[in-house]
């Protein structure tokens, strides 16, 4: 485990006060909160990659400052029920078992309202060379992905361009266009 931090001086015994905390290789089934929740005020990235975890991180809601969050090779599906995070700007959730990728965006679309870095490869509902998808299907999930997701800067190992952004738009719509016309049209009948 790998951690990085200052000691408070608030109290007269040091609470070590951590930025970065990992439960990397641990071969966890259950996220260990009470570790994780006692730096609740100063964690900003949290490391839970390569274990076998699949619940819901509920509780992660309660670290205000975590701007990282690393998921990579787990077991989390595609129904993942993540807290509202506005602070979270870096998932990576690599290597699980995500295979829907509407219900997983529009998870991440709702929960991180200011996602900038996004990293999901080697999922099926992230079609790759990595996982035997066609170039034209992996053009297809990143213009989805960036249509939905306006604050994204990464998807994957790639920036995204100012002229994706402008196909994504064209190819799909956005979430709160869809929701108007819905309400518009509710209104007409």
């Amino acid at each position: 485990m790998w951690e990085s931090g200052t000691a408070s001086s608030r109290s007269p015994t040091p609470v070590l006060r951590l930025q970065r905390l990992s439960f990397a290789y641990q071969g966890l089934l259950e996220i260990p909160y009470d570790t994780i929740l006692e730096q609740r005020d100063s964690l900003q990235v949290l490391d839970l990659s390569y274990n076998l975890l699949d619940e819901s991180p509920a509780l992660l809601g309660e670290l205000e400052n975590l701007n990282t969050l690393i998921l990579d090779c787990n077991n989390y599906s595609s129904h993942v029920k993540f807290p509202y995070m506005p602070s979270l700007t870096i998932l990576w959730i690599n290597k699980n078992k995500i295979c829907n990728l509407p219900i997983i965006v529009e998870e991440i679309r709702c929960k991180f309202p200011n996602i900038r870095i996004l990293s999901m490869m080697n999922n099926e509902a992230a079609p790759s060379y990595f996982n035997g998808g066609s170039l034209t299907q992996y053009m297809d999930y990143r213009l989805y992905v960036i249509s939905q997701l306006s604050s994204l800067e990464v998807l994957d190992d790639t920036e995204v361009l100012p002229k994706e952004r402008i196909l994504a738009k064209k190819t799909y719509r956005m979430p709160h266009m869809q929701k108007g016309n819905k309400r518009r049209k509710e209104l007409q009948h």
